[in-house]
Parts: structure tokens; sequence; C-alpha cells
């Protein structure tokens, strides 16, 4: 990956101040609004919590309802860089990169969410991963931040946009497989298409 990095800082990625985090002055009708702003905030961490419990069991059913059809991912790590611009063809990459060969854990933090309306919001997330490959004989590991912008559609919040950038990452080939003792994917992810 190339030395010229971006700075990371919302204005960089794009993130407007939302609506102030603040109760009302008016009567029911605003407190109403205020208390489903904050079950909006709510409805978007679970929905970016299912994203990452999804990934890592390969769930792509699931997975695919949490994302807009026309989804735009941008990815970069130290050694790739992921770009789709719909939901299909994400899917399809993580069908086969998350398969019988691969072990993964996805942890997401510290969400920082900006409701913009009803119906839009954005979110930073701050994530530490670890990716074994073991028909490659691969491991990677780091953290990351993740910037997403979201949309309401149907009375659900879905990830219309994901974009994260690394903030360190090794990458290291190992002399041997690992040999865990309980391995999911090993049982329900696809196959390798590496």
């Amino acid at each position: 990956m190339s030395d010229e990095r971006q700075l990371l800082n919302k204005d960089t990625m794009g993130i407007a101040d939302g609506i102030p985090l603040e109760a009302s002055t008016g009567g029911v009708e605003e407190l109403r609004k205020d208390i489903q702003r904050l079950m909006d905030m709510e409805a978007i961490r679970q929905l970016k919590h299912a994203y990452f419990r999804c990934v890592d069991t390969a769930n792509l059913d699931e997975l695919a309802n949490l994302l807009h059809q026309d989804l735009v991912v941008d990815f970069k790590g130290g050694n790739y860089h992921w770009q789709f611009d719909n939901r299909d063809a994400y899917i399809d990459s993580i069908g086969g990169a998350f398969s019988k060969q691969a072990i993964t854990q996805h942890h997401g933090h510290h969400p920082e969410i900006q409701m913009l309306s009803e119906t839009e919001a954005t979110g930073i997330w701050y994530l530490e991963d670890k990716f074994w490959v073991m028909n490659l004989g691969f491991y990677t590991t780091g953290t990351l931040l993740y910037w997403d912008r979201y949309v309401k559609e149907d009375g659900r919040w879905q990830i219309r946009e994901t974009r994260y950038e690394r903030l360190y990452e090794f990458a290291e080939q190992l002399d041997e497989p690992p040999a865990p003792s309980s391995h999911y994917l090993g049982t329900h992810g696809g196959e390798p298409q590496y």
C-alpha cells in the first residue's frame, strides 16, 4: 500500500455534525421524536454488530438484508484495496473470503453515530480483527476505522456506504496452519476462492 495516506478525521471521512443530542423543549410530540432518534441510534448499533456477526459466520443471507442494494464499499488495508458498488458483488466476495479455510474475528467498538435526519445517519467505528487463511498459511491482524452511511427505508436501517482504512496491520506467513479445536467456518463457510 502507498505511503500516501489520507488524514482520518471527520472532515476527510465526510462525517458532518448531526442533530444535537439534546432534549427538545417542545411537548409530547417533540419528546416522542427525541425518543425515536435514540431508538434509531440503538437500531444502527445493532445493525453494525449484526454485520460483524454475519461476516464472521459467513451468514450471507442475513448479511444481505443488512446492506442496501446500492451498497458502496471501499476498504483499504496494508496489501489490499477492496472496492464494490453493489451489494451482490460484495456478498459474493465475502462468501469466497470467509470460507471453510478461514478463521475470523471482527470486534467493532466505540460507535460515533450522527443522526442527520429521520432516515439518514453516519457512524464511525473502531475495529480490531484477526484473520487466518489456513490453506495459504497466512495470518493478518490489526485495527482500523470504519466510517459508514446508513439509510432507513420501509422502517428498517441498512448500511448504504461502508469504508475503512487500517490504522495498523500485521500480515505474516505461518510456518504451519493453526489447528483449532473448534472451527465454525470449517463447517458453515463457503468454498475458498483462492
